[in-house]
């Protein structure tokens, strides 16, 4: 048949292109016929499809002809790693978060209803999503959607029962439109016999569900309004369209488990689908897996040490554990490890019950991820001021994934509410603040952010001073000053020295405490004439707007440049490339420090 030739051609394609390019591998590969089958049973883009997260999307951009577009995936002008509205009509949602299509599923499809448009819309949802709560939330507010239908990817986790030829066969029974409109006959029949006939229908519906449930084990889903069918064959692309024509005859809601082998087709990451989650263009795995030398092995192995001295200290992660390096925590401390799947508002809300009864929790997660808990660091943490200590991982610029995955909101959102915010440079920074905020001298809620990958050696060369700022070059002839924090400080650095070979004197400060600011950063800071706060951070309401605040509240009154994320040019590109679209890259920096010292000297003469 050609449409399984089409498969093995697409497993094919994407085998040799994303270990060429990078990108995520295993999942899209375990979605290949899923996706074949649902292109060709639906009418895009009047129909929509909505992904939760989005990685197992590249079959989607290939049969919406995007193939050209995968020699430069996830680079700087070439297509997205999710779907995106933006790239093409095709996409009905950008996706870079998990627990979001169902919610997103049901906005469009009451949309369709109440515009009197016709078409499905169909939510395909990994099993991890069930790890999180919007499913749930989503999942109580069906209604009764006739044009809804939701698609469980199920690649790891068992959800119904494996129950053999005999669900098989119900399966292909239910999905026969000859049932259907036989049961809708006897149905309609007994309902038209006065007295009788309610009863009996009102029992033989009752008694169908009593043992349709024993054997699918889909209590949840029908209780929650769904008609459930499953578990069906994700790799029989056939028996897939088939049944996809079939049901679409009836009314939603709809509710299909499809099992699937993640990496199918590709021997190395059907073996190790973890390891082949995501990859390099390197043909390294590069998963959520944290580096052997990196900031996240480091906090993890630090953690993992001072746990050993303080049986009060957890460890909390959100389906992240290899990524933020708990795996160690896990391994020694299991008892005091929760991975709570994807749901990060409970983690930390969690986090401040542990708290509140004397334990020290650390919760690690990645700071696009930990932004989806904002409220529950207002509230259930920091109002009552609860010992909470957060990792936040991947803070800063990220590259490949684009808008979706940037760490740029955690400093401001944190400083609005006054949480402490730590930012190391390099490892030695990493592991003596971090052991820092564990000691008994820090109470309330605290962060140390990190950027992703390792050290690199010009921070690296600085170590640990142990204070809460460093000038790092400071020649006494220095009228102005470069401040920044993490993985930025380092385009600073390079500023300062094309600026020295210019004949252009400037200091260079690194913070570490990055927020509140000492009395005596303050104090050391408002000496200079010009300023320049480069930071990986959103620019309005970032650190630097705080520090612009206090300087101009004590009465400083010298140039101010801000260098901040302007998060509307947002890309996937690499960090460097990222950089210099933002402009805080070293030539960018220089630039404005040498114009702003040339307008001062020009105005003074």
């Amino acid at each position: 048949m050609e449409v399984i030739q089409l498969c093995s051609e697409i497993r094919g394609f994407l085998v040799d292109s994303v270990l060429h390019t990078g990108g995520h591998l295993a999942s899209n590969l375990g979605a290949i016929e899923l996706t074949v089958a649902l292109h060709r049973a639906l009418d895009l883009p009047q129909d929509k499809i909505v992904f939760d997260v989005g990685h197992q999307c590249y079959t989607h951009k290939l049969l919406t002809g995007r193939k050209a577009g995968f020699a430069h995936l996830r680079q700087l002008d070439g297509i997205s790693g999710f779907p995106n509205p933006r790239e093409s009509e095709y996409d009905a949602f950008i996706a870079g978060h998990g627990n979001t299509a169902l919610s997103l599923a049901i906005g469009m499809a009451w949309a369709k209803k109440l515009k009197g448009e016709p078409g499905w819309v169909v939510a395909i949802i990994g099993d991890g999503a069930f790890t999180g709560g919007m499913v749930y939330e989503g999942m109580n507010n069906i209604a009764s959607l006739n044009n809804l239908m939701v698609i469980l990817n199920d690649n790891k986790m068992s959800i119904s029962k494996n129950v053999g030829a005999m669900a098989r066969y119900l399966t292909r029974l239910r999905a026969n439109p000859k049932y259907f409109r036989m049961n809708r006959h006897l149905s309609d029949t007994l309902g038209g016999i006065p007295l009788v006939g309610p009863p009996v229908r009102a029992f033989l519906s009752h008694a169908k569900k009593v043992i349709r449930r024993s054997m699918f084990d889909s209590t949840m889903f029908e209780d929650m309004g769904f008609q459930y069918l499953g578990p069906l064959d994700g790799h029989d692309v056939l028996n897939l369209e088939h049944t996809f024509r079939n049901i679409m005859v009836r009314s939603g809601p709809l509710f299909l488990h499809v099992v699937t082998t993640k990496g199918k087709g590709y021997r190395p990451a059907e073996q190790n689908p973890g390891e082949y989650h995501g990859i390099s263009a390197s043909f390294v795995p590069d998963p959520e897996v944290a580096a052997p030398a990196s900031f996240s092995t480091i906090f993890g192995r630090a953690l993992c040490e001072a746990a050993s001295a303080h049986p009060e200290i957890c460890a909390i992660t959100a389906a992240m554990k290899y990524g933020t390096g708990l795996q160690f925590f896990g391994h020694a401390y299991p008892d005091r490890f929760f991975d709570v799947g994807m749901a990060e508002q409970h983690a930390v809300t969690f986090a401040a019950g542990l708290a509140s009864q004397g334990m020290l929790p650390v919760v690690a997660i990645y700071s696009t991820f930990l932004q989806r808990a904002y409220d529950q660091m207002i509230h259930d943490v920091n109002l009552l001021q609860e010992n909470v200590v957060f990792a936040i991982d991947r803070a800063g610029l990220v590259p490949a994934d684009g808008e979706t995955h940037q760490g740029i909101y955690d400093p401001a959102y944190l400083s609005q509410i006054g949480i402490p915010i730590y930012s190391p440079s390099n490892y030695a920074e990493m592991y003596y603040w971090l052991v820092k905020l564990l000691g008994k001298d820090f109470k309330g809620p605290r962060a140390i952010r990190y950027p992703r990958g390792g050290e690199v050696d010009i921070l690296g060369q600085y170590g640990c001073s142990g204070r809460d700022y460093d000038f790092v070059v400071n020649p006494s002839s220095a009228k102005a000053v470069l401040i920044s924090y993490g993985s930025e400080v380092e385009d600073v650095l390079v500023a300062n020295s094309i600026l020295a070979s210019r004949g252009i004197r400037t200091s260079v400060c690194k913070l570490v405490k990055v927020f509140p600011f000492t009395d005596d950063f303050l104090r050391e800071i408002a000496k200079f004439n010009v300023i320049l706060f480069a930071e990986e951070c959103v620019k309005q309401g970032g650190i630097g707007e705080h520090l612009l605040a206090h300087l101009v509240e004590n009465g400083w009154k010298g140039q101010y440049l801000h260098c901040g994320v302007d998060n509307t040019k947002l890309t996937h590109a690499t960090v460097p490339q990222l950089k210099k679209i933002l402009g805080l890259d070293a030539a960018h920096l220089v630039q404005l420090m040498q114009t702003a010292l040339t307008e001062k000297k020009e105005h003074l003469s």
